[in-house]
């Protein structure tokens, strides 16, 4: 069975006690951070309070499962690499199994592909280094397996993976089955949640909407594929959605079942 985990985007508020407590009502054997500024994980972090942190998750018999960053690998904009950096040793310090990043867009189109490349290709070495791989979220600039295979293939690193968003490749029509076989190589961390239709993003259950996530559980079991399954519950962004903890629930009973 995979490890079992969840986001805090899903509890902005909560304290580590509370996501401990979230855990612990069902099989999650994980954590994925967000880092953002009034998060448990904040960019700018220390190095001793991540260290910290990831004491008492440990302790708990959590893991950092992923540092989810809004680090946008496409932007023309500067800092981005120096960004990239900094991430990265807060990811390492907090002990997590990888570094999510996102393609990003703003600034010129011309060249998106060529600067994701560039600057993943640039973070391997520090990657490989800290035993951090960066992965890049089907999200934004690169929905579709087949965007991020693209990128990934021309940066040519075991370090540089990918996080399997479940919707985005959906909605942008690409089945579960293309996804799999596009990411196989590079498969990090995958990301779960369901939606009611492919223009309506507002949350619903797992299991109460129109997202094939069977499909995509069967994709994962053909390729075999071990690492984490994460509820990505965007109660941050939507905060009429139901509490984490009953998507949760759902989200275990989702899953037990298939």
């Amino acid at each position: 069975m995979n490890p079992r985990a969840f986001s805090t985007l899903g509890c902005p508020d909560a304290t580590v006690e509370e996501v401990v407590a979230l855990a612990r009502a069902g099989p999650c054997a994980g954590v994925e951070l967000r880092c953002a500024p009034g998060q448990l994980a904040e960019p700018g972090m220390p190095a001793d309070h991540a260290r910290a942190l990831a004491a008492r998750l440990s302790g708990a018999g959590l893991g950092v499962v992923c540092l989810a960053s809004y680090v946008r690998v496409a932007d023309d904009t500067p800092g981005v690499d120096e960004d990239l950096v900094r991430h990265l040793r807060l990811a390492a310090a907090l002990g997590a199994g990888g570094l999510r990043v996102f393609g990003g867009g703003t600034g010129r189109p011309h060249g998106r592909r060529a600067r994701a490349v560039r600057r993943l290709a640039r973070a391997a070495s520090l990657a490989t280094d800290l035993a951090v791989p960066v992965v890049l979220e089907t999200h934004d600039e690169f929905p579709t397996g087949e965007s991020v295979a693209d990128v990934l293939d021309a940066v040519g690193s075991p370090a540089v993976g990918v996080v399997w968003d479940a919707v985005n490749p959906w909605r942008a029509g690409e089945d579960p089955a293309g996804t799999a076989a596009a990411l196989a190589p590079w498969l990090r961390h995958v990301q779960l949640k369901d939606v009611a239709a492919p223009a309506d993003l507002r949350p619903v259950l797992p299991g109460h909407g129109v997202l094939p996530l069977a499909e995509v559980m069967t994709e994962l079991r053909r390729l075999a594929y071990r690492g984490p399954v994460s509820l990505e519950w965007e109660r941050a962004w939507y905060p009429e959605a139901a509490p984490l903890d009953e998507a949760l629930a759902a989200f275990h009973g989702l899953l037990d079942r298939l």
